[in-house]
């Protein structure tokens, strides 16, 4: 029979509390989506929740400010039917970029190696390895 990581991990007493909060993290997650304005709820999100106090980090100053301004009514909407809301606080907090591209940069391949990756690829039946190499060996940027 089938048990999902979710099954394992609610058995350990100390990791089945991380697993209640995140769990009440996307709660509050889903129901912040479902009642903040769409320009709001696509560029903040709920960060942390603890002892009545919701975190709410935000894209840019702009967005914060006006969740600032809406903070009364969102902790009194998030109350319902999730936690206890006595306070929200609004972090600057710009989204993490995960595909940074990073540019390449040629390394420079001493003559040595060169000389020696130039005897194996002689040393090798015609064949695509051989090729690999006589291309590699092509573009090279040369080194001492």
């Amino acid at each position: 029979m089938y048990h999902g990581p979710e099954h394992f991990l609610d058995r350990d007493a100390a990791i089945s509390r991380i697993m209640a909060h995140a769990r009440l993290l996307m709660k509050l997650s889903r129901r912040f989506a479902a009642i903040a304005p769409p320009a709001l709820s696509h560029s903040a999100r709920i960060a942390n929740y603890k002892s009545g106090k919701i975190v709410i980090h935000a894209d840019n100053g702009a967005v914060a400010v006006k969740i600032r301004q809406m903070g009364r009514r969102l902790c009194d909407d998030l109350s319902k039917g999730t936690v206890e809301c006595n306070e929200i606080e609004v972090k600057v907090q710009p989204p993490q970029t995960h595909s940074q591209s990073a540019t390449s940069t040629q390394k420079p391949i001493s003559t040595k190696a060169l000389d020696i990756l130039g005897g194996r690829q002689n040393e090798l039946p015609p064949g695509p390895l051989r090729e690999a190499l006589q291309t590699l060996i092509q573009r090279a940027v040369k080194g001492e």
